[in-house]
């Protein structure tokens, strides 16, 4: 098992250096922590991930992966033996936005997760307010 949490570490600091990101502990804690919805982890946890100490359970590992655009089994386990496997580039969800709406994005991504959750409270707030606007307005 030491032999799997070692080429973890070995996988998650080869991603952050091809993703542009310093495999330091520091960097490692403040880019995890502002992308994942769950608990934050310590400076000391993700040390531990760096060195090989530990592994991130699977929604943890979810983030990892999603932030640094790599396959989830690929960070976790590495690469499988499969070699017809496609691999596709997911859909972009933001190639429709405007200039504005995509900086509001990269804004709110810096935000540190509790700020993060009272920005999305207060727009799912006004989403409802203006659901129940239009339905008032429907003829009945």
């Amino acid at each position: 098992m030491q032999d799997a949490k070692n080429q973890f570490a070995q996988r998650l600091r080869m991603a952050m250096e091809a993703a542009g990101y310093e495999p330091r502990p520091a960097v490692l804690e403040r880019e995890f922590n502002t992308r994942h919805w769950g608990k934050p982890m310590t400076l000391h946890g993700v040390r531990r991930w760096l060195l090989g100490e530990t592994m991130p359970d699977h929604k943890k590992l979810v983030t990892l992966a999603e932030w640094l655009r790599v396959p989830v089994q690929e960070l976790g386990y590495g690469e499988t033996d499969a070699p017809h496997r496609v691999r596709e580039r997911p859909a972009q969800w933001h190639a429709g936005l405007g200039y504005q709406d995509r900086e509001l994005f990269e804004i709110y991504l810096r935000l540190p997760v509790p700020k993060r959750r009272l920005a999305r409270d207060v727009i799912l707030a006004i989403a409802r307010a203006h659901a129940a606007e239009e339905a008032e307005r429907e003829p009945h």
